[in-house]
């Protein structure tokens, strides 16, 4: 939409007419102006959110993407965003919810050494009475499997429930103790989604992605601590 910078009128039929409108009224042209196209924006904010959404230009990078997806991983990295999430009981910081988040689930936070994905959905059932991410009629399973020398087959060590093969007996482990094998803890908000997911992480993940809609990526920035801390019940 084009508009006039004094008056504000808009002009659907696109800038010839807003610039024969200005030249008539003495107006001026908004100050900000695309800097791939003709079209004109009343704030740098607008301007860079057209750049982004109709031309896939990142003006601070100076670069192209082949679509919009690609674009929004680039502005939601590191390179754009920094490390601005803080685990809340560490003083490790993040680029995204999703990365703190991961860090908790795996038991890797010096401050938090009992919290892992099974206490953590622990946690975030008890903040969620309405079961708007968490799964209430799971309880996560307490056994730790270990696989010893009779997993061999010949070729490597076989995990029993998958037969995928591992070449260090740590590895099958590691394998049979991660989420792989384990319950579907979580679902997204969005009922008409539908997704499940078997940690906090990928459902965090999924929400920034926003490939449903259930939420914008900075909310979930600003939210994650009422997940995983603090004594707020969750809300969406």
């Amino acid at each position: 939409m084009f508009e006039c910078g004094d008056c504000g009128r808009a002009f659907p039929a696109g800038w010839r007419a807003r610039d024969q409108h200005c030249e008539a009224t003495g107006h001026s042209r908004p100050e900000y102006e695309c800097d791939i196209c003709d079209a004109y924006f009343d704030s740098e904010y607008s301007r860079r959110q057209h750049m982004i959404q109709d031309h896939l230009y990142c003006c601070d990078c100076d670069r192209y993407f082949q679509n919009f997806n690609n674009i929004k991983q680039h502005l939601n990295s590191k390179t754009h965003r920094g490390s601005t999430i803080k685990c809340p009981f560490c003083a490790a910081s993040y680029t995204t919810a999703g990365g703190m988040t991961h860090h908790l689930e795996r038991g890797s936070c010096p401050c938090a050494a009992n919290l892992d994905r099974r206490e953590l959905f622990r946690l975030v059932r008890s903040r969620d009475p309405r079961g708007l991410i968490s799964n209430h009629s799971i309880e996560p399973i307490t056994v730790t499997y270990t696989a010893d020398r009779r997993s061999w087959n010949g070729r490597g060590y076989e995990c029993s429930f998958c037969y995928r093969t591992f070449a260090s007996l740590s590895g099958l482990n590691q394998h049979l103790n991660s989420p792989v094998h384990q319950e579907v803890l979580y679902h997204c908000p969005n009922q008409r989604c539908g997704v499940e997911f078997k940690t906090l992480a990928a459902i965090v993940n999924h929400l920034e992605s926003e490939t449903c809609g259930a939420m914008r990526f900075e909310t979930v920035q600003r939210r994650i601590g009422d997940i995983v801390s603090g004594n707020r019940m969750l809300r969406f």
